[in-house]
């Protein structure tokens, strides 16, 4: 704790929690049926003077044998030093934690919160937007390819029996879980900054650019996200004032009204009478809610899939699934993971053809096409005819390319522990790459594709 007390680490907002408790635990009963054997998993973190997250403490969570209403059975596991088996004991618990966030990330992070609830503003968007539409326009762009992606997921991937099942610790559970998690989505919680406070990332202040202050102030994903989202923003900003220079023009707009009911009460019905739902009668509602598409829609997919392969492409650091239980001392699992700790974990962890198909799924997904549009791109040059408009979106361009210098200069920074951490690795997920026309795709690392396209 670094001579801290638990109280002055709160204080301070210095201790950190990844929390896969709750979501987890009530399917985990079942989930144990199949050949998955794992826990639901809290962690807690400190934030240490050089800005880097320590793991202080992994708890481990099963479900009473006597039933759910006497609560979890619980084991907590700190970090040792030694070479010793506890050593190996604190591996294993890390372990069971990549479990569950590699699930989450998959399930949750990545299908749910970007490919799942896009999906209804593109129908509703086609259905209801005329093509010459001002919003139609604006976000035409963020909708490539994303229904035919979907569909293709539905037929080989999160289908019963598919590649998901067969690859991530929920099984037969994935797409129930999934669903369930998507009860308590919010719409406009999913703008960057809403996200950042709720996570406790950021805290509002006045004094700060863009009135918010990260609590952890290097973390990449915040720091380059912010910037982005400002961006997006203040594009969105004056394309939609140039349209809807009024509130009356846009609660007179018929088709927006008849759209955003479709994606209410239709695409989102299971979410409709919720209070958060914009009421799209003014300017600002109108900005706040394109901003959130296209930031879903770009920045954010780009985020949760392009690192997949260079994050967890080596299966051992990063195991989807756990087939056994943490070893009792005295039983013949613990004393083989005394005798050969490696091989107890190797026989814990993903086997060997599901990583095998993990890895290559994620390989897959984590590839640029080489017809990608990137954020800041359009592919269609006479998308708009109106002067304003188009000097807006070039001074968009303008702005994401000089993030790009910035975004490198970060890097570059060895001061900031977390861009690259301790192997290296450059932090680019959120690099726009709007300069880059070469159209080569592959595995880079970086780049923002304007829609969820693979």
């Amino acid at each position: 704790m670094n001579g801290l007390s638990v109280d002055e680490a709160m204080e301070k907002n210095k201790l950190f929690i990844l929390d896969h408790h709750d979501a987890l635990m009530t399917y985990l009963r079942r989930i144990n049926t199949t050949t998955t054997k794992t826990y639901a998993s809290r962690t807690i973190l400190l934030l240490q003077e050089n800005g880097t997250l320590k793991p202080l403490a992994i708890e481990l969570s099963l479900p009473h044998e006597q039933g759910d209403e006497r609560g979890a059975v619980s084991r907590v596991f700190t970090p040792c030093d030694d070479e010793g088996v506890e050593n190996s004991i604190w591996q294993l618990a890390k372990a069971y934690v990549a479990v569950n966030d590699s699930g989450y990330h998959q399930l949750i992070s990545h299908w749910l919160n970007t490919h799942a609830v896009i999906e209804p503003f593109i129908i509703a968007t086609n259905r209801q937007l005329s093509i010459v539409h001002p919003i139609h326009k604006l976000l035409k762009p963020h909708f490539r390819d994303t229904i035919h992606i979907n569909a293709l997921a539905r037929q080989i991937l999160i289908n019963a029996g598919g590649v998901l099942e067969r690859t991530v610790f929920p099984g037969k559970y994935a797409m129930e879980m999934s669903s369930a998690v998507y009860k308590n989505w919010n719409f406009t919680e999913q703008a960057l900054p809403e996200d950042l406070i709720k996570r406790g990332i950021a805290i509002p202040d006045s004094s700060e650019p863009h009135g918010l202050k990260l609590v952890i102030e290097d973390y990449p994903f915040a720091v380059d996200g912010l910037e982005i989202w400002y961006a997006i923003e203040s594009w969105v900003k004056e394309y939609c004032c140039f349209y809807y220079p009024t509130d009356d023009v846009i609660k007179g707009d018929i088709e927006l009204k008849k759209w955003w009911k479709e994606v209410r009460d239709e695409g989102h019905g299971d979410l409709k009478d919720k209070q958060w739902w914009p009421k799209m009668e003014t300017q600002s509602e109108l900005i706040q809610t394109c901003t959130i598409i296209i930031w879903v829609a770009s920045a954010l997919h780009a985020a949760v899939n392009f690192g997949q392969y260079p994050y967890a492409g080596y299966l051992p650091n990063r195991p989807t699934v756990s087939r056994r239980f943490m070893p009792e001392a005295g039983s013949a699992e613990y004393a083989e993971l005394e005798a050969d700790p490696d091989l107890a974990f190797l026989k814990t962890i993903t086997a060997q053809f599901q990583t095998l198909l993990g890895v290559s799924l994620i390989e897959i997904l984590s590839r640029h096409s080489t017809d990608e549009v990137y954020l800041g791109q359009r592919d269609t040059v006479g998308w708009t005819t109106d002067d304003r408009p188009l000097a807006a979106f070039e001074r968009f361009s303008a702005a994401l390319v000089e993030i790009e210098t910035r975004i490198t200069e970060r890097n570059d920074d060895v001061a900031l522990r977390n861009r690259a951490g301790p192997v290296k690795v450059p932090y680019t997920l959120l690099y726009p790459s709007t300069s880059d026309t070469s159209r080569v795709g592959g595995l880079t690392g970086k780049g923002i594709p304007n829609s969820v396209s693979i």
